[in-house]
């Protein structure tokens, strides 16, 4: 790997691991790329090349990452979920979570509320005695 490249992925894992550490934080290209020390055009270019994906769309599943340990693990609302991981509004939340997860955050959340339980043990005492 020659040292342009290197370096290259050093300032993208320096931005990277910056939008994991400030998820819940407004960022946007511009500030990424100053941490990278790069242009705004040039971050947004490498980071899709560098890890397979916009800048952008890795906040949003950083926050939704973030936001189905919550769901599964608080009583917080969704509402207030949404705010804490860093979405704007509830709308741009629920579209978001529905298109990386495959459900809306309320359906999730029901549904590991239900897995909670390893299937085998309910089979288990669920099944009629002889």
């Amino acid at each position: 790997m020659s040292r342009t490249v290197e370096e290259t992925n050093r300032r993208m894992l320096r931005a990277r691991d910056a939008m994991d550490r400030a998820y819940a934080q407004p960022l946007d290209v511009p500030a990424l790329a100053r941490i990278a020390h790069v242009s705004p055009a040039h971050f947004a270019r490498t980071f899709r090349a560098t890890f397979g994906e916009t800048p952008h769309r890795y906040l949003q599943r950083r926050r939704v990452e973030r936001a189905m340990f919550l769901l599964r693990e608080s009583e917080h609302s969704v509402t207030d979920i949404c705010y804490e991981v860093g979405f704007g509004s509830t709308g741009t939340f629920s579209r978001t979570f529905r298109d990386i997860v495959g459900r809306s955050p309320r359906t999730y959340r029901k549904e590991a509320a239900v897995a909670d339980v390893p299937t085998c043990f309910t089979k288990a005492w669920t099944r009629p005695r002889a």
